[in-house]
């Protein structure tokens, strides 16, 4: 047992007492953040027309593929493609509002979602 050494975080002598508590406050104020943001979709359109059918295509011929040979790699490419589209379409359609509140509740965000990081980052170093 006299082997046995103690380290702190990331195997650094900084300690684990500062990296839980920066890690506490950087989830803290990082929920905070994301609780004052309002999220919602826009429309996704190609010419005035709705694209979102069209994006399916890929996606329906790889499961189409993939029923008819199981180990297909152009189906399984199909499908990954398919997504990728369907999930690159859906983020680029977002649009994101931060939600007004007081400065003071604003700094408090920032704040500890800064200082908790940085308080990991010594502690890791």
């Amino acid at each position: 047992m006299s082997g046995f050494r103690l380290s702190g975080a990331g195997g650094t002598p900084g300690g684990l007492i500062p990296f839980f508590v920066g890690l506490g406050m950087a989830v803290a104020g990082a929920y905070m953040l994301t609780t004052q943001v309002s999220v919602h979709g826009g429309s996704w359109t190609i010419g005035g027309y709705s694209a979102f059918g069209l994006s399916l295509i890929p996606l329906l011929f790889g499961i189409g593929v993939l029923f008819f040979d199981g180990s297909s790699r152009l189906g399984f490419l199909l499908v990954f493609v398919g997504l990728v589209i369907i999930a690159a379409g859906i983020l680029m359609n977002l649009t994101i509002y931060f939600v007004p509140t007081s400065l003071f509740n604003t700094l408090m965000m920032l704040g500890l979602t800064a200082g908790g990081i940085g308080l990991v980052l010594r502690s890791l170093r």
